[in-house]
């Protein structure tokens, strides 16, 4: 892990554990974040959409922050600032910095279908805050796509230093290297991780690490090292689980696979809803045949 940029490697965007009552279980939060680093996984990007950030108060947002920093140290942690206002997203990623963190993860304008503009401003309004920004693209979820010439123009005037890519598209992996060479392109969703890693990817922000850390940072390693032969098995035995992560209920389905495998994974917040029975019968399936497999 490099500290100038330490958005590179497996960062896992964290599940975040929660009591019965559905309040924030920190210390079982803080063993999670340390126990992924012991398997091998270069960091954590606390308050994601896994991380149900949307549904925490300010002051649990900030305290899950604090609380992987201290568990890990602030150069593995890059948080999710993600708002509906650039000025409070400014804000997180000011908090971030006064956590102790070496960058920060953004989402575009995603309260409404935000114009190029609007998306320039955005993110040149929370860079001022002073940390590195990787972008985030998610089209499917904010309706805002960061296409490759959007994120050229976002990182030749300074913006941004990455980019989650999550449209799906590999192909894009090409373009962006095409038209903004020095742009870290990362992985952003699990069930392309191998197609985007053997196209140059710098890192993966994952959701699966969660259940899976050691075997997910095996795939990673052996595709971003070109060892289809060791890569090509492990994703196949892996994506069934991986492909969760790009569906609806990828919070829901990756807090039952840690359940199963021996992590506190537990319920979701409102309006998350537990998976039907049937989704939970396929993810269960699936977990039970990795961790059948050795892939603990």
């Amino acid at each position: 892990m490099t500290d100038s940029r330490p958005w590179r490697g497996v960062l896992v965007a964290t599940a975040l554990p929660l009591n019965d009552d559905l309040s924030v279980d920190y210390d079982a939060y803080a063993e999670h974040c340390a126990w992924l680093v012991a398997n091998g996984c270069d960091g954590v990007v606390p308050n994601g959409s896994l991380g149900e950030y949307q549904v925490l108060t300010p002051e649990e947002r900030t305290r899950v922050v604090e609380t992987a920093v201290a568990a890990i140290g602030g150069g593995r942690v890059m948080p999710g600032v993600a708002a509906y206002g650039s000025a409070e997203a400014r804000r997180w990623a000011e908090q971030a910095g006064e956590a102790g963190c070496g960058a920060v993860m953004l989402l575009p304008p995603n309260a409404y279908r935000a114009d190029e503009r609007s998306v320039l401003a955005h993110y040149a309004e929370v860079a001022r805050a002073g940390l590195p920004v990787v972008a985030y693209n998610n089209p499917i979820d904010t309706k805002v796509d960061l296409v490759p010439e959007l994120l050229a123009q976002l990182h030749g005037e300074g913006h941004i230093q990455g980019v989650k890519e999550f449209s799906g598209d590999v192909r894009r992996a090409y373009r962006i290297a095409e038209l903004a060479p020095e742009l870290d392109l990362l992985i952003g969703a699990d069930d392309v991780a191998l197609e985007l890693a053997l196209a140059g990817a710098k890192g993966w922000v994952a959701g699966y690490p969660n259940a899976l850390p050691a075997a997910c940072v095996e795939l990673y390693r052996a595709a971003a090292a070109g060892d289809l032969a060791a890569a090509e098995p492990l994703y196949r035995q892996l994506h069934p689980l991986l492909r969760w992560d790009s569906k609806v209920e990828f919070v829901q389905a990756i807090k039952l696979s840690m359940d199963l495998a021996g992590r506190h994974g537990g319920s979701c917040r409102p309006p998350r809803v537990p998976l039907l029975p049937a989704q939970e019968a396929a993810v269960r399936a699936a977990t039970e045949k990795a961790l059948a497999a050795g892939l603990a």
